[in-house]
């Protein structure tokens, strides 16, 4: 087991050591914050108040700001998941490129502790990035007012947080290992930091779009899981706004809050539940893991 923790270790070192690595991972996620102070929030509470028409003076407006401001966070961690894990296992392709997988094939190192270690380093890397940014968007709100969220929540966004690790992580995996050439896994990355923002809602919200691309952004984990952040953590500040209403719409305003900003994802115009999505992404991850053992054996041979 030393050899694997070894290898871990010397791969997570490789992307915590290289700051230029870190910014570009966290590029995307940064672009979402920059939209967002110049007009995504406008935007987005534009959204909501088209929701609320003859509330106005019942719900709060530090509320409203609240769920927003959440809004963001959820979407800058969904970015941040699928850019994070790509980054960090473009360690491979470095180590095609300079020959380094040879060396590491030659050794008594097994090859599934070779390909595990790239895994694990890679989701390890996302895990603290994204928890790291989840623990900061929690503070800056919590000093902004009350998002009304439990410790038990609190905990399950960190859960969330992992298993969106593994999955992304699992599914880009399987495409590096076609790239020969660090030219052409960074030419791929800029196409997946243009589409992630609309694939997982942070820039428009999903439900804006027809019921076929909905579906074809929530095939992949990302979308699912920032579904269920959402869920996870602005259910608080809804339960908040539905109390203040006190029942006069008979709950209509929540229905659509969480309609409009996917609180739920959709398959072929039919929502299904965070149970069936926490599933989804765990199988997902599993068929993924299977599939680069299989990968792996192919494209790796030892010399």
């Amino acid at each position: 087991m030393k050899d694997f923790m070894g290898f871990t270790r010397r791969n997570l070192l490789i992307y915590f050591k290289d700051k230029l690595a870190i910014l570009f991972s966290l590029l995307t996620s940064i672009i979402v914050f920059v939209l967002y102070l110049l007009f995504l929030k406008g935007t987005f509470a534009d959204a909501l108040t088209g929701t609320m028409r003859g509330l106005e003076n019942i719900i709060a407006a530090k509320d409203i700001d609240m769920f927003v401001n959440g809004i963001l966070l959820t979407g800058i961690l969904g970015s941040a998941m699928i850019t994070i894990p790509y980054t960090c296992l473009q360690t491979i392709i470095k180590d095609r490129e300079a020959g380094v997988d040879n060396d590491i094939c030659a050794t008594p190192l097994k090859r599934w502790k070779i390909i595990l270690s790239y895994f694990t380093a890679s989701s390890l890397s996302s895990f603290i990035m994204t928890s790291a940014i989840l623990t900061v968007g929690l503070t800056v709100l919590s000093f902004m007012g009350d998002l009304h969220i439990s410790f038990a929540s609190v905990l399950a966004a960190y859960g969330l947080m992992l298993l969106g690790s593994l999955s992304s992580t699992a599914l880009f995996m399987i495409i590096l290992l076609f790239f020969r050439s660090s030219a052409s896994s960074t030419a791929f990355f800029g196409i997946i930091s243009a589409a992630s923002g609309f694939v997982i809602g942070a820039y428009i919200p999903l439900s804006q779009f027809s019921e076929g691309v909905q579906s074809v952004c929530n095939l992949f984990p990302a979308s699912h899981i920032t579904s269920l952040i959402r869920t996870v953590v602005l259910s608080g500040i809804v339960e908040k706004i539905d109390s203040s209403i006190g029942g006069l719409d008979n709950g209509l305003f929540v229905s659509s809050v969480k309609d409009t900003f996917n609180f739920n994802a959709r398959f072929f115009g039919s929502g299904i539940s965070n149970a069936v999505s926490v599933l989804y992404v765990g199988l997902f991850a599993v068929v993924c893991i299977a599939a680069i053992m299989i990968v792996y054996s192919k494209t790796y041979k030892r010399r």
